[in-house]
């Protein structure tokens, strides 16, 4: 079985960054011109797919980035290839395996050291080295061994795999992946309590879990700056010479909008399950999002859904994460639960306004927030009361706790928040209070 571990790494000096840089690159330049050489190759009948020449990229990049990581990125992308003949027998392949940019649009930073290559030192003054190859060495006056700070312990142990390592420039970091088996959850509390997700596209998840903690991660933002981006691309569009379909800052403005998005809805899927393993939380409950289009139509329904929300991507997010955890993801029918009355029960004599849900009997709730108790209480029995429900919102790098907590038909306060954790970058949570159930 195995398990992942993520944190930020940092040069610990200039020249140390400079070096770092120039292994990234050179291993994007590898990734491209072999796979430049393979696109073309794709179609010649006399060459044997499967046998791809590559001992004079590996002879040619093995002065900056040491044989194995060379090695190593070529074996990344035979990997690649290898999942697009599979999935072209079966009718599925989608496109030939891609570039990570280049110079002038800018170039996807990566590269990948071998698990024998690298060591990573925890403890108050944690270390990650890697190798560097012998140019690199000589022309910086280096030892071969580049250290890094690393920020951010390990969650799991465990038999250590291949590392990625690569910069994220959507929060201007350097991060590290490490694949582990063998697995020792580090500090995993007992879990058996079970969560329910209500996804949208205004609020991005609604979360309900049996301990009696709800989260509300706010959508309405990002979503504006995806679509203030495609309107932007639209009109660039629009200036262009007849022939023509795109431009430099063209493609730049639809790479800078999925990566937006992407860093946004990986840090949403890392924030919530981490809340949920602290809750003790096992299994978590999504909701299928299923005739949203049909229901609810418009053009702007239609761009959150289709181009903005990428459901099925997001809920791998959750997933993927979700197992780092060993948590478990079942995905269930959430028919009716966002119009149905916690309350009476009914779904004819309930009315939807925005975020909140209203009832004949006198109900009023956030819609959302009733979805996903709803939701859960259909896959458990467990019944607690809720605490003041936690929002928080995307400042572009993290997803904040906001100072309150809004649910309709209660008066509006601004609690002292306590702190968790310590330091400048602490995290704000509301005290859990008892409150009237939704």
């Amino acid at each position: 079985m195995k398990r992942t571990n993520t944190f930020d790494v940092a040069p610990m000096s200039d020249k140390d960054a400079e070096l770092l840089h120039r292994v990234l690159d050179a291993s994007a330049s590898l990734w491209n011109e072999l796979n430049y050489e393979r696109r073309q190759n794709f179609t010649d009948p006399d060459i044997d797919k499967p046998v791809w020449e590559t001992e004079d990229y590996r002879k040619r990049y093995k002065g900056v980035l040491g044989s194995a990581t060379a090695q190593q990125m070529i074996r990344k992308n035979d990997a690649a290839w290898r999942s697009f003949f599979a999935l072209k027998e079966k009718g599925e392949a989608n496109g030939l395996p891609g570039y990570w940019g280049n110079e002038d649009d800018g170039r996807e930073l990566r590269t990948y050291v071998r698990n024998d290559q690298y060591t990573l030192e925890t403890g108050e003054y944690s270390r990650l080295e890697i190798p560097v190859g012998s140019d690199l060495k000589d022309e910086y006056d280096h030892t071969g061994r580049l250290r890094l700070e690393v920020r951010g312990g390990p969650k799991w142990s465990g038999k250590q795999g291949r590392l990625e390592l690569y910069y994220d420039d959507m929060s201007d970091r350097f991060k590290a992946i490490q694949p582990v088996s063998e697995i020792s959850r580090q500090d995993s509390p007992l879990a058996d309590e079970t969560a329910a997700l209500d996804i949208g596209a205004n609020n991005i998840v609604a979360c309900t879990t049996s301990t009696g903690q709800q989260y509300l991660y706010e959508g309405r933002d990002l979503f504006d700056r995806f679509r203030d981006t495609t309107q932007e691309i639209a009109r660039l569009q629009s200036l262009l010479e007849d022939g023509r379909y795109s431009s430099h800052r063209i493609r730049r403005l639809y790479r800078r909008r999925t990566r937006r998005r992407d860093h946004a809805m990986d840090a949403l899927a890392r924030d919530l399950i981490e809340r949920l393993h602290a809750d003790g939380v096992a299994t978590v409950y999504v909701g299928a999002l299923t005739d949203v289009l049909e229901t609810h139509w418009s053009v702007e329904a239609n761009a959150k859904t289709h181009n903005f929300w990428a459901f099925r991507a997001f809920i791998e997010r959750i997933s993927h994460t979700a197992e780092e955890y060993g948590v478990t993801v079942v995905e269930r029918s959430e028919a009716w639960t966002s119009q149905e009355c916690p309350q009476c029960g009914s779904t004819e004599r309930t009315t939807r306004h925005k975020d909140t849900l209203t009832c004949e009997c006198g109900f009023e709730g956030h819609a959302d927030l009733v979805a996903s108790e709803t939701f859960l209480k259909r896959q458990t029995t467990v019944s607690r009361p809720m605490a003041r429900p936690v929002c928080l919102k995307w400042d572009n790098h993290d997803w904040l706790e906001t100072s309150y907590s809004h649910r309709p038909n209660e008066e509006h306060t601004n609690p002292q928040v306590a702190s968790v954790g310590e330091g400048a970058n602490a995290r704000r949570r509301p005290p859990a209070r008892g409150i009237p159930r939704l």
